[in-house]
């Protein structure tokens, strides 16, 4: 989850309004921070919503989004921040470079818009390798290279050697909305499918095992990269059905299911046995006593069809390098109000709520 808020008409701040915030309006009561609160399920949300929002962003009634879009006089600019703390920096698959300017550009595109250019600025320790650090400048100029993005301002801090973790890196975006594309909850629909792009959860459990907290071996990389070309195939055909659009990075496909669950106050119900799972990110899972839909990914988002639109959605993406395993795996349905339910071939059924705790610290 991302403490973005969409504000399609900014006004200049009310400093009367903004300071003048209700007590009870605050409603986050957590003595101190923990790492639960970065972690993108439950007590990310009760942060952002309980504190951040009343506070930062008083009186939109927009829900969170992954960026806003803004109107600058007459034309409509969407723009997003993150901030990247992986550990370990380099990993099967990718590095925090490389994951600083594609998670960036992601959370534009499952906005609806295609980025335009990016900025970053470096926190680095005291005594960080040069060589380390040319690497993952490398990696982001790689990673523009490839999405034809430009890095255009930034900054760098340096901190005391064990304040920084080696290094951590925030980037901001910002692009133009693509056209015919309008991504809301609140035009969500029964019977409206949910599309998966591809298999969940390879870059919680690759940078897992990683760290070595896990003696197991498994042929299994980070499934970072830029999901914009998908999006865009998949808008020729489909930009009227598209309704919704998300990255289930921190918290997973159940985390980000719930928050739309909550936002457009419908069911959605997956079908478990069309969810594409590796079978290494299934094993570790199970190992860990996880959840699949629980666990990071990077390279991989959800989208909300209208039914009309949704077999010439996943046509057009299976016909796209990088997204022949995108499937429908669900629908949007009155009940159960507000939740997310699985259901199994045999018949059986459960409830996936966000993901509590922080089970996997540091993953993006």
């Amino acid at each position: 989850m991302r403490s973005t808020l969409p504000i399609r008409a900014p006004e200049k701040p009310r400093l009367s309004s903004l300071n003048g915030v209700a007590a009870s309006a605050i409603r986050f009561r957590d003595p101190r921070i923990e790492m639960a609160h970065g972690a993108g399920g439950k007590a990310s949300r009760r942060l952002v919503e309980g504190l951040f929002a009343p506070l930062l962003f008083a009186g939109s009634p927009q829900p969170l989004n992954d960026a806003a879009v803004l109107a600058v006089d007459t034309a409509s600019v969407a723009i997003t921040t993150d901030s990247f703390v992986v550990r370990p920096l380099q990993f099967p698959g990718g590095s925090i470079g490389e994951l600083a300017v594609n998670g960036t550009l992601n959370d534009l595109a499952v906005s609806g818009a295609r980025a335009h250019a990016i900025t970053a600025t470096f926190v680095l320790e005291e005594g960080l390798a040069t060589a380390i650090l040319e690497a993952e400048v490398r990696a982001m100029a790689d990673a523009l290279t490839r999405a034809n993005v430009a890095l255009v301002a930034g900054d760098t801090k340096v901190v005391e050697h064990g304040k920084a973790d080696a290094m951590y890196i925030t980037t901001t975006g910002i692009g133009r909305p693509l056209p015919g594309i309008v991504v809301d909850a609140r035009s969500v629909r029964p019977g409206d499918k949910v599309i998966l792009s591809g298999p969940i959860g390879d870059h919680g459990i690759t940078i897992l095992l990683a760290r070595g907290d896990l003696d197991l071996e498994a042929d299994l990389t980070s499934d970072t990269r830029s999901v914009l070309p998908l999006i865009e195939s998949m808008a020729i055909q489909a930009a009227p059905g598209i309704r919704w659009m998300r990255d289930p990075t921190r918290g997973g496909v159940a985390t980000s299911l719930n928050e739309l669950a909550r936002d457009c106050g419908l069911g959605i119900v997956l079908n478990e046995d069309a969810i594409p799972i590796r079978n290494e990110v299934r094993g570790a899972c199970e190992l860990l006593g996880l959840d699949p839909l629980h666990i990071a990914n990077e390279g991989q988002f959800l989208a909300v069809i209208a039914p009309e639109y949704a077999n010439a959605a996943v046509n057009a993406l299976q016909l796209t390098e990088g997204g022949e395993d995108a499937v429908i795996i669900g629908e949007i349905q009155s009940e159960p109000a507000c939740a997310v339910l699985v259901t199994t071939r045999y018949g059986g059924s459960r409830i996936v709520d966000m993901l509590v705790g922080d089970p996997l610290p540091r993953i993006c």
